[in-house]
């Protein structure tokens, strides 16, 4: 029962640490959502031509769309991967997915 609670802390405490930048919580995200390879080995950027046209929402929801140069493709309908918003709350940082490419 301890080394469950020992496990489960330890697994808190990484996420949390993942959290804490928006990189990390864009590249948690994408692992979680099934992409672990593309997660760890794509490179991330700022997405500035779209956040210039998102402007409204981009500032309305206080975030950032960044973009993985090499995306994952989703397995249903091919698409590409490639934009996610990444927004603050609290201390953490939040990953979605934003649009395709």
């Amino acid at each position: 029962m301890k080394k469950g609670w020992i496990a489960a802390g330890l697994t808190c405490i990484v996420l949390m640490a993942l959290q804490a930048t928006p990189h990390g919580a864009l590249r948690t995200y994408v692992c979680l959502t099934g992409h672990p390879v593309a997660a760890f080995t794509s490179p991330v950027t700022d997405d500035d031509p779209r956040n210039e046209e998102s402007r409204g929402y981009v500032d309305s929801n206080d975030g950032t769309i960044y973009t993985l140069t090499e995306p994952p493709i989703e397995r249903e309908t091919q698409g590409r991967l490639e934009s996610y918003f990444v927004r603050k709350v609290g201390p953490f940082y939040i990953a979605e997915h934003y649009g395709g490419g």
